[in-house]
């Protein structure tokens, strides 16, 4: 008797039967769950800006993370961190932050310390250089006690007082209450925006005029023009316990800045948390992001797209181990 044989299936059974094994296979293993859009706080000075367009880059492009950066004043931002509805903020100046950090981070346990950013501020009272040439005691607080050298920097809103030129209302700033304690002949004016100080800034400098002001480093303001910071009496901890009172008549502090996030994001991405929470660079990473937004005219994005594409070997150590 001969053998028997299997009769070859035909490709269109064979086919089928691919067909079905697959469905099969696709059907035991769940869908993907969406991922959370990671929303960025972003306060209105370019070091901000600059910050949070570099993690942008790395969540969407090496994370697949939708971004949503939103435009919040430093102080609000708390609350919404709290609440979810801000995934992170990527430069906090902790001097003017104490109040917020007790309530939130440590009291509340609603937000986050994601650990240093890697960059020191410093906020200070700044004349350009050539005013202290020409007046070498206005190097320090001292010198502005002399109501005549005080009178250098008065201005038609001012009347007879020097005008201090502050900038964003929102900003963090003690000085009405550190000229009144040290008795000193000025007037706070506030000029709305950090442009509008730029602006001041650029039209005495091109006159050789006299200004006070305030601001800070890191910034590309100190590769434009030759500033001298003001001497204030030296910073100190018992000074500044008396800050939010009225009291403070010091200088401000060395800013060690510092990243917090909401305090459900570990859980909700856990490694969006992993790469903010690594996310460091030096102060010499962000001046040049920083100066290419504001000397050369390149949008903040664009800025940091350079720094992503130039330094791979920074920010690849930032992503988590598993990605």
């Amino acid at each position: 008797m001969p053998a028997l044989r299997m009769r070859p299936l035909s490709l269109l059974a064979l086919l089928l039967l691919v067909v079905g094994l697959l469905a099969a296979c696709g059907a035991q293993q769940p869908a993907a769950t969406p991922k959370i859009t990671i929303k960025l706080a972003e306060n209105p000075w370019t070091g901000s800006s600059v910050n949070v367009h570099v993690a942008k880059i790395l969540l969407e492009e090496q994370l697949d993370y939708p971004v949503e950066i939103v435009t919040i004043d430093e102080n609000a931002q708390w609350a919404a961190l709290a609440s979810g509805d801000l995934s992170a903020t990527l430069e906090i100046w902790p001097s003017g932050h104490a109040e917020n950090r007790k309530q939130y981070i440590e009291d509340q346990q609603v937000v986050e310390d994601l650990g240093p950013l890697g960059v020191v501020g410093k906020i200070s009272w700044y004349v350009p250089t050539y005013v202290v040439e020409q007046n070498p005691a206005l190097a320090s607080w001292e010198g502005f006690q002399d109501p005549a050298l005080a009178g250098l920097f008065k201005t038609a809103e001012t009347g007879e007082k020097g005008q201090f030129l502050a900038g964003d209302p929102s900003w963090v700033q003690y000085d009405a209450a550190i000229i009144e304690n040290l008795g000193l002949n000025l007037q706070v004016v506030q000029s709305g925006s950090e442009q509008a100080v730029l602006a001041a800034v650029d039209a005495a400098y091109s006159r050789q005029e006299p200004i006070l002001f305030y601001f800070w480093t890191p910034h590309s303001i100190h590769a434009r023009y030759q500033l001298t910071p003001v001497a204030l009496p030296a910073y100190s901890d018992e000074c500044y316990a008396q800050a939010e009172s009225g009291g403070v008549a010091c200088d401000y502090p060395e800013d060690v800045l510092y990243k917090a996030a909401w305090a459900g994001l570990q859980e909700a991405a856990p490694d969006a948390y992993a790469l903010l929470k690594n996310m460091q660079y030096t102060n010499d990473d962000q001046i040049a992001m920083i100066a290419a937004t504001e000397l050369d005219g390149k949008e903040a994005a664009a800025a940091a797209k350079e720094w992503v594409d130039a330094n791979e070997s920074v920010w690849r150590a930032w992503l988590p181990t598993d990605s």
